[in-house]
């Protein structure tokens, strides 16, 4: 029973952890929705691993809609969210781990996924993100040309005749 909560509440507390940066950069899902992930993932998978290995497929299935749920194409017309989606299938993951009973795991991917996500944020680990170099290379053309089209298809359509209800036109100019 103590090592069933200890699972548990280190599933909480590494995905609370996650959820704290997301939701300190402004994402869509923060810590109440990572703890919940990870909690729950920690739970299903300590009380199921051994009964029913399935329904840690049901939890990873679960969390594909609630991270699909998070992507959106914005206005601009590209898409954000998919990072704070990959957290949260990672946080379900980190849930897993950990409820198996693998908390060191679980704590070197939480160290790991934080370093991830502040990679562009702290002056020194910037140096090894990719968009720190995007001066000095060219895009790829196709991926330019997507994103073109991606905006071009943006652009609003022209405004429609108003669809006429009732009779026909020749009755209307009689009424």
């Amino acid at each position: 029973m103590v090592d069933l909560v200890a699972h548990i509440a280190a599933g909480f507390g590494l995905s609370y952890a996650l959820g704290f940066e997301r939701q300190l950069r402004g994402a869509v899902a923060g810590n109440r929705t990572f703890a919940m992930v990870g909690t729950a993932s920690a739970a299903v998978t300590a009380v199921a691993h051994v009964s029913s290995p399935q329904a840690i497929a049901g939890v990873i299935t679960g969390i594909g809609f609630i991270g699909a749920g998070v992507v959106f194409r914005g206005a601009s017309g590209f898409v954000h969210g998919v990072t704070t989606a990959a957290t949260l299938f990672t946080a379900a993951a980190l849930g897993i781990v950990v409820g198996y009973g693998y908390l060191f795991v679980g704590l070197l991917m939480t160290i790991a996924l934080l370093i991830v996500l502040e990679v562009p944020h702290i002056p020194v680990l910037r140096l090894i993100d990719a968009r720190t170099y995007l001066r000095w290379v060219s895009q790829d053309p196709d991926i330019a040309s997507a994103r073109a089209d991606l905006l071009a298809s943006d652009s609003p359509a022209p405004p429609s005749e108003p669809k006429r209800t009732g009779s026909s036109p020749e009755g209307e100019a009689r009424a």
